[in-house]
């Protein structure tokens, strides 16, 4: 399967491990708890959980029959830290969608602030750094694997769709405007009261924080857009992040009134609660963009020093095509 193809169904694999919980999700929009409730208030809902099982045997019975493959070529295959990525993903997926915050977001903004930032700023970069491409089509069928490979050979608009959707502006367009759209008093207290909304919600979140994310581990496309490019893309995302936390701290009354009646019961006040909101998008957030913007500037740069000894070598008398005998640096990964 070419490499296009095998990155589409890669990544439809794993939006579709995503829209499940999130559907799911939206089954509870409305509770509201109380601290006595905090233990008892899991979602065990088995869309939610079935989804997060599905996603974690594709995953593993892909990477075991892989590794058979690849056995004695380790590069050739999945890093034992990737593999460790994923899990960690999904386990942040479980924390979000499973564990009492999921329940508690209906009670608290600040909580529900937190599950936001779980799906976006960590769920969604490790799943990527997972590389679920290879391991995901591993565990497919070789007829299956075939067939898709004819379909998307075929699908020209599916091809078009997907040059467009990955396109840095476009990708940067969704990921920080889905975030400050819902974040508008109507649309976020619509989202509280229609579960169907709060589901978009959650997916129109989540979704585009994938191709985000995406775009930034992946090595062609950072090639592709160059330092520069990679290190903007990043911090102006980051920036608005601050930007939009900061105005939530400083406001001076609270955006949602959905929230009133529903803070007491924890000790704060809803405009207390806000403020919490605001400093856990501003500081976590913003350290986690920057986070990301120091590993990729490394990443970038090592990329590009290596591509400089490898072309060194080639031009050197006594190492690649000069002397028959290929450089070190040029299996470098």
């Amino acid at each position: 399967m070419r490499r296009p193809a095998r990155g589409v169904v890669a990544l439809a694999v794993v939006l579709a491990l995503a829209a499940a919980p999130a559907a799911a999700h939206a089954a509870h929009v409305g509770a509201a708890p109380e601290p006595h409730d905090l233990w008892t208030a899991w979602t065990l809902e088995p869309a939610v959980l079935l989804g997060l099982a599905v996603g974690g045997w594709a995953y593993s019975r892909g990477l075991r029959t892989l590794r058979a493959r690849t056995r004695g070529r380790p590069r050739r295959g999945v890093a034992g830290w990737r593999a460790g990525c994923y899990a960690a993903g999904l386990l942040t997926l479980a924390v979000a969608l499973v564990s009492p915050v999921d329940a508690v977001g209906g009670a608290l903004f600040s909580v529900h602030m937190a599950q936001h930032l779980l799906l976006v700023m960590v769920a969604a970069p490790l799943l990527v750094l997972g590389e679920p491409l290879l391991p995901t089509l591993w565990a497919l069928p070789l007829g299956t694997r075939r067939a898709l490979g004819r379909w998307w050979a075929r699908a020209r608009r599916a091809r078009a769709a997907w040059r467009t959707l990955r396109q840095p502006l476009v990708v940067w367009a969704l990921h920080v405007g889905t975030l400050w759209a819902w974040h508008a008093p109507r649309l976020y207290q619509g989202a509280l009261r229609h579960p169907a909304v709060h589901a978009l919600e959650h997916a129109s979140f989540f979704l585009p924080a994938l191709l985000f994310w995406w775009l930034l581990a992946d090595r062609r496309s950072r090639r592709r857009l160059g330092v520069g490019t990679c290190v903007v893309f990043l911090f102006t995302a980051g920036l608005q992040s601050t930007v939009l936390g900061a105005l939530i701290t400083v406001a001076q009354r609270p955006w949602y009134t959905a929230y009133y009646d529903t803070t007491r019961a924890w000790g704060l006040t809803p405009l207390e609660d806000q403020q919490l909101a605001g400093l856990i998008m501003w500081i976590p957030a913003s350290a986690v963009y920057l986070a990301a913007l120091v590993a990729l500037f490394a990443g970038l740069t090592r990329e590009r020093d290596d591509r400089r000894g490898v072309r060194g070598a080639a031009s050197s008398p006594l190492g690649g095509s000069g002397s028959g005998e290929p450089h070190t640096s040029a299996s470098r990964p």
